[in-house]
């Protein structure tokens, strides 16, 4: 069991809990049914009220640092004051990832991806309370990141300790984490069913009817409880768009072709600044603080890439942003966010893709409707088709990224030209890469995901790690007997056989040896004849 010792008597109120609830469920035991629906339940509630609490914290943290400090400081340092509140911020979160949570850097979302891979979906409860903290001081203070990574792990971190409070299976607890993270993305997003194919779609990599039920069912409740405390609005007002004429339909593919050169460029620059800092040798608690300096000086030029940019791409929706500032801000909020989350901040990558798709389909959409102004849309109808089309290149779920648009802006009336943009990005993004921004993670860690989630370790050892240096071998001039003496002492069925000079001449198992004795070969006769030599070898570079 995750939370017992190693040795000695198990200690703890979380031991103790568990054992509690083993002993009422083993006494008034319901049906697995049931219990995966109380479960549920119980998540979807626990998610909303935990999106709810984040989402005041984070209000709270946006106050004290723009409100309180940045009025503070801009008496004596005019518009560079802004440059010390990522940096405040980030001497925040940068020492409670450090020492508290690890698993709470980044954007959390492949985090709980490997814990359902590799873990059983079990993650630490101390997760809850520092990605919370971490990401409300990262983001509330300017960081270039989104809400939805902290809350998919909050969320999923709150199912997987339910979970295991209740003693569930490994197969009910991966079930719990994914039903968190669609409460997460439900509650803050006001959008059940988005977070619930983002569930299943992201986290668990399929679509199941065992599976669907209580992900739904999560999610609904968690909506019902955020709803009541952040209200029952989109979470953009988009104004009324229609396709025009039937020839923009080859404009919004040009989109869809155009998405996924700025998803990759997302993608490889984010990795790259994240591997500059790993590599450097400075202490991992102030590296997020060095990434806001950077961010800081971008944003004296570019103001507008800072925190999630949510209330900046309701205007480009609206289509009140000029071109140059939009195209600007495609290339702000990917370096921004880039030294957000390079450096080992919190925050998701959600909300920075649905940014640069806007800017992208909005400047785009401007472009198109100087030149075709008869047949296109206003330039907020390409903003918004862009949002989908870029999320879904970087994450390569195209469903996602409809439904998720769908349900923040409330209008369905350009579902063809959204499917057709979302579904081009996605199959020119995984023709450019194979690993999504979420997989790609894992990857680097040595994780490969398969469909369903299934994990193949091997592919993350190398022969280097997993082999002795000194193994047993015998001289191939050792004769039967002497051999079949040194496998008995070595209590071994099969040696390596080696030349003089230590290098490797094959190999030399009990059954040969047999085999060599049953057709009349002299016990005097030396290995070296009877040696497979043509045998397969592993070199130490190579992976398991």
């Amino acid at each position: 069991m995750a939370t017992e010792k190693q040795s000695g008597k198990p200690q703890g109120v979380f031991y103790r809990i568990q054992q509690f609830n083993q002993h009422f469920l083993d006494r008034y035991l319901p049906s697995e049914n049931t219990i995966l629906l109380l479960t549920a339940i119980l998540v979807g509630i626990l998610t909303g009220y935990g999106a709810v609490g984040f989402i005041w914290l984070l209000n709270q943290a946006h106050w004290l640092f723009f409100d309180v400090i940045l009025t503070w400081l801009r008496t004596p340092f005019g518009k560079f004051a802004i440059v010390f509140i990522p940096v405040l911020g980030s001497l925040i979160s940068g020492p409670l990832i450090s020492f508290f949570a690890k698993e709470a850097k980044g954007h959390g979302v492949p985090e709980v991806m490997q814990a359902i891979a590799l873990n059983g979906g079990r993650i630490r409860p101390a997760v809850v309370v520092i990605k919370a903290a971490a990401s409300a001081a990262c983001i509330g203070s300017g960081g270039s990141a989104g809400r939805e990574g902290p809350i998919v792990q909050i969320g999923s971190a709150l199912g997987s300790v339910l979970g295991q409070l209740f003693r569930l299976s490994e197969a009910r607890i991966r079930n719990l984490v994914a039903c968190g993270a669609a409460a997460g993305i439900a509650a803050v997003f006001n959008a059940p069913i988005a977070g619930s194919i983002f569930a299943l779609e992201i986290i668990l990599g399929e679509f199941t009817t065992s599976y669907f039920g209580s992900v739904v069912i999560s999610a609904v409740t968690a909506s019902i409880v955020s709803r009541q405390y952040l209200g029952d609005t989109p979470a953009f007002v988009v104004p009324s768009y229609s396709m025009v004429s039937p020839w923009e339909t080859l404009l919004y593919l040009l989109l869809g072709i155009l998405a996924p050169l700025v998803a990759w460029a997302f993608v490889t620059s984010l990795y790259w600044f994240e591997d500059k800092f790993d590599d450097w040798r400075f202490p991992d608690a102030l590296k997020p603080a060095v990434g806001a300096v950077l961010l800081g000086v971008l944003a004296i030029f570019v103001p507008n890439s800072l925190g999630a940019g949510l209330e900046f791409i309701g205007e480009a929706l609206a289509g009140n942003v000029p071109i140059t500032l939009m195209l600007l801000l495609i290339f702000g909020k990917l370096f921004a966010t880039d030294f957000t989350l390079g450096s080992g901040n919190s925050g998701g990558v959600f909300a920075p893709s649905l940014f640069m798709g806007a800017m992208l389909g909005g400047a785009f959409g401007m472009v198109v409707h100087q030149i075709f102004p008869a047949i296109t849309a206003s330039p907020g109808a390409y903003a918004l088709v862009g949002m989908a089309a870029v999320f879904a290149a970087a994450t390569h779920a195209s469903i996602t990224g409809i439904i998720i648009v769908f349900e923040m802006s409330g209008d369905y009336r350009l579902i063809l030209p959204l499917m057709l943009a979302t579904v081009v990005s996605t199959l020119i993004s995984m023709a450019m890469r194979k690993e999504t921004i979420y997989t790609l993670k894992l990857v680097r860690r040595g994780i490969q995901l398969q469909s369903g989630r299934d994990v193949d370790v091997m592919q993350g050892i190398t022969v280097a790690e997993a082999m002795r240096d000194e193994a047993y071998t015998i001289p191939y001039n050792l004769d039967l007997t002497e051999t079949v003496a040194q496998l008995n002492e070595y209590h071994r069925r099969g040696l390596p056989v080696v030349d003089e000079n230590g290098d490797l001449y094959g190999i030399i198992t009990i059954s040969d040896i047999k085999r060599a004795i049953e057709q009349g070969v002299p016990s005097n006769t030396p290995i070296k004849e009877i040696a497979v030599t043509n045998v397969l070898v592993a070199y130490p570079d190579e992976t398991m």
